[in-house]
C-alpha cells in the first residue's frame, strides 16, 4: 500500500511566534524522525503550509519570518509543499489530487497543532477514503483559553488521541510508525 507522509504547519509561528507548542516535549524531534524515516522508505512526504489570507491577522503572515516553515524541516526536504488558509488540508487545495496522482491510499500525519489542523486533516483523509496513521508523539498543542473555557495541553492532546482512535485514524507512536515501514 503506498504511502504518504503529511508534514504539517511545522512554522517558526510554533517556535518563535505567538503561539509555542508545548506538549509533547520531543514532538518537534519526532516529526524529523519521521521525515528521515519516510524518505529513507521512499514514502512521499508533503509539507504544508498555513496561511492566514485575513488581512490585518497577527499570525502566519504570507513572508513573515514566523509564517515560514522550520529551518529544520527545510534542510529535511519534502517532495511537495502545499499551501493552505483553512485547519483542514484538503480545504481548497491540490492535496487530494496529489495523493491520488501518486496512487497513495495510507497518510501519516504529524505537525501542528493536534486539535486543529491535524485532528481536521485527519478527519478529511478518512472521509475520502484514505487509512490514516495519526502520529501521537509528533503532533503537538499549547494550553488554550477562550471565552469557552480553559484547557491544558497534555488533556487537550490526549482528547484529540482518543478521539482519533474511535474511528478515524490509527494512532500510534512515531517508533511503532517507524517500524511498521519495515514490515
Amino acid at each position: 500500500m503506498k504511502k504518504a507522509l503529511l508534514v504539517i504547519d511545522v512554522q517558526n509561528e510554533y517556535f518563535s511566534g505567538a503561539l509555542p507548542i508545548t506538549y509533547p516535549q520531543g514532538s518537534f524531534n519526532n516529526i524529523l524522525k519521521a521525515m528521515e524515516a519516510a524518505k529513507k522508505n521512499n514514502i512521499l512526504v508533503i509539507a504544508l503550509q498555513h496561511t492566514d489570507p485575513n488581512r490585518g491577522s497577527s499570525a502566519f503572515v504570507r513572508g513573515s519570518l514566523e509564517w515560514e516553515l522550520h529551518e529544520e524541516v527545510k534542510k529535511a526536504g519534502f517532495d511537495y509543499l502545499i499551501e493552505k488558509n483553512m485547519p483542514g488540508s484538503f480545504t481548497g487545495t491540490k492535496l487530494e489530487e496529489v495523493l491520488r496522482e501518486n496512487e497513495i491510499k495510507k497518510v501519516a500525519v504529524c505537525g501542528y497543532m493536534t486539535q486543529m489542523c491535524c485532528d481536521t486533516t485527519a478527519r478529511q483523509a478518512s472521509h475520502l477514503g484514505f487509512k490514516v496513521n495519526f502520529l501521537s508523539d509528533s503532533t503537538g498543542t499549547l494550553s488554550i483559553k477562550n471565552n469557552a473555557g480553559e484547557v491544558e495541553a497534555e488533556e487537550l492532546h490526549k482528547s484529540i488521541l482518543v478521539t482519533q482512535a474511535m474511528g478515524f485514524s490509527e494512532v500510534v507512536t512515531t517508533d511503532e510508525w517507524v517500524s511498521s515501514l519495515k514490515e
